[in-house]
């Protein structure tokens, strides 16, 4: 019997408490630790929100990143933060990333997140989310002498360290984001970089690790190179093209790793269509013995009871699926 599980891919829109709180650290009109206690509440919250849809790992939603690269980037040596610029074709900005050397490391991101997380995520496994290499690189500013490929690298052996030190902390995955790879400007020499490179962070992690990509399913020959990846699992946003993830899965199939589909439409508010996403999964399927499903993005595009909608959806989903297929629901609530 196979097995069907879901979770969502990354983070959270923040609640108005939340997007008060900081507010006011950003203004310096609350005392310490205020803003940080009703961070994790909302964190707490949307976690709750993924262990009722029967979410199989969960992530604290990343409420206090003001984008995927920014806390890394303000902690890791010889990096600097520019200016803003668009995040893909989404109506929202980033900072720029400055590369004046090698990274080198200062206080870990991800090990104290995913230690808070466990105490009110059981009993799911925490996820956590990094920015992948390649996308981290290609996004960046380099005034440094170093090739793209060559700041990619040395990017990974930072991010490899973030993923072994998460995994010390109790993460039961790592999830690497690189959305780049569906970019019309990605390359099949992009793709084989980020395989590459994520093999080096699974090997440091000791856990499995999840490699996202997004904002698109890629092109055909992008899509070829992935097959290679030594992860555990590979996320791809289908939804956004269907039609393109069936012409290609159908003649490429997957790789030695476990498809994860990007499905519920998280860069829109209204309620998706199970009948048509439950087809789509039985068609894209294949027979596999173990389907993820997941949104086709983060969920910090919409809105904020949207995303919780839309988390709801995702887990009736798996729900109807597993029913369809004969498989077995692979939720944390089974366990209880």
């Amino acid at each position: 019997m196979g097995v069907v599980w879901a979770s969502v891919l990354g983070g959270y829109p923040r609640s108005r408490p939340v997007r008060l709180a900081l507010r006011d650290r950003e203004r310096g009109a609350v005392g310490w630790g205020q803003d940080v206690d009703l961070v994790r509440a909302g964190a707490a919250a949307v976690i709750g929100a993924q262990l009722a849809a029967g979410m199989r790992f969960v992530v604290d939603g990343m409420l206090d990143w003001h984008d995927i690269f920014r806390p890394f980037a303000v902690a890791w040596r010889n990096v600097s933060l520019g200016g803003l610029l668009r995040y893909f074709d989404n109506n929202f900005f980033y900072r720029i990333p400055v590369f004046h050397d090698k990274p080198e490391p200062s206080d870990p991101v991800l090990a104290p997140r995913v230690r808070w997380a466990l105490d009110v995520s059981w009993p799911a496994g925490v996820k956590a989310v990094m920015p992948g290499p390649v996308t981290f690189a290609r996004l960046a500013e380099n005034r440094s002498r170093l090739s793209v490929e060559e700041l990619a690298e040395s990017i990974a052996v930072q991010l490899g360290l973030e993923a072994r030190l998460a995994a010390e902390a109790g993460a039961s995955v790592v999830q690497v984001d690189e959305p780049f790879l569906a970019d019309v400007d990605a390359t099949p020499d992009d793709a084989r970089l980020a395989v590459e490179l994520a093999a080096r962070i699974r090997g440091e992690a000791g856990v499995p690790v999840w490699l996202a990509v997004y904002f698109g399913f890629p092109e055909a020959k992008v899509y070829e190179a992935l097959l290679d990846a030594k992860v555990d699992y590979v996320s791809l946003d289908v939804i956004d093209q269907p039609a393109r993830a069936m012409e290609v899965i159908g003649a490429k199939g997957y790789g030695g790793w476990r498809p994860v589909l990007g499905l519920v439409d998280a860069r829109q508010i209204y309620d998706d269509d199970l009948g048509r996403l439950e087809d789509l999964a039985a068609r894209l399927a294949g027979g596999v013995e173990e389907l993820g499903l997941t949104t086709s993005t983060w969920l910090d595009l919409i809105p904020y009871r949207y995303s919780l909608r839309k988390t709801a959806l995702l887990g009736r989903l798996a729900e109807r699926l597993a029913e369809r297929l004969g498989y077995r629901l692979e939720t944390p609530l089974r366990h209880v």
